[in-house]
């Protein structure tokens, strides 16, 4: 009698025990879980305070936001392929300057070639003659111009003073002699023409 009293104890015992180990269970489960319920039935009501206006003038608003951004957009590229336009034609007139002006001595040796010779029935001359009429034809067709020196008022923008006489036979700033030819490009001087300037 007395082993089954203690065989009853022991089980209430252990019976005791699994029943607070579940009730602590659930106490550390009721902990960590969050009151999401009063947050999901918040979040319906926000929605549904948002009326179709709103949507509306939110959607306006964005429309308006990415236009402006595309003009901006457009106006920048169109602002570019202007420039590059600009630059682009800068760098081929500065390469045609730049290509005339060394292929310029060659020019000025034909002419003096052609003025020092006295039989113009030479082949020879007729040679020269030919090359440098064929040099100044091109250097025409691609646009560049001999500046006007003889006989003109210096200008020092065209030309270039490297000597002056006293001569009463020319006016003040006359020029009396060109000493080398000068040329120029669009209005843009290649090379000065080198002159002598009277009074």
């Amino acid at each position: 009698m007395e082993q089954k009293k203690q065989n009853e104890e022991v089980e209430n015992k252990e019976v005791e025990q699994t029943e607070q180990v579940e009730q602590e269970k659930n106490a550390v489960v009721e902990q960590k879980e969050p009151e999401q319920p009063e947050q999901t039935q918040e979040a319906p009501e926000q929605a549904e305070e948002q009326t179709p206006e709103d949507k509306i003038a939110k959607l306006e608003a964005q429309c308006a936001d990415y236009l402006d951004k595309y003009q901006r957009c457009l106006a920048e590229f169109d602002n570019f392929r202007k420039r590059t336009i600009k630059e682009k034609a800068s760098m081929y007139d500065d390469g045609v300057r730049s290509t005339i002006e060394k292929l310029l001595p060659v020019v000025d040796n034909l002419e003096r070639a052609v003025a020092v010779v006295e039989n113009a029935e030479d082949s020879f001359y007729k040679g020269v003659a030919m090359t440098l009429k064929q040099f100044q034809e091109i250097m025409t067709a691609i646009g560049v111009e001999p500046i006007k020196a003889l006989g003109e008022t210096f200008n020092p923008n065209m030309h270039a003073a490297v000597a002056h006489e006293d001569n009463e036979e020319y006016g003040e700033n006359t020029i009396m002699l060109e000493m080398q030819k000068g040329y120029k490009y669009k209005d843009k001087v290649i090379r000065h023409s080198m002159v002598k300037v009277a009074n």
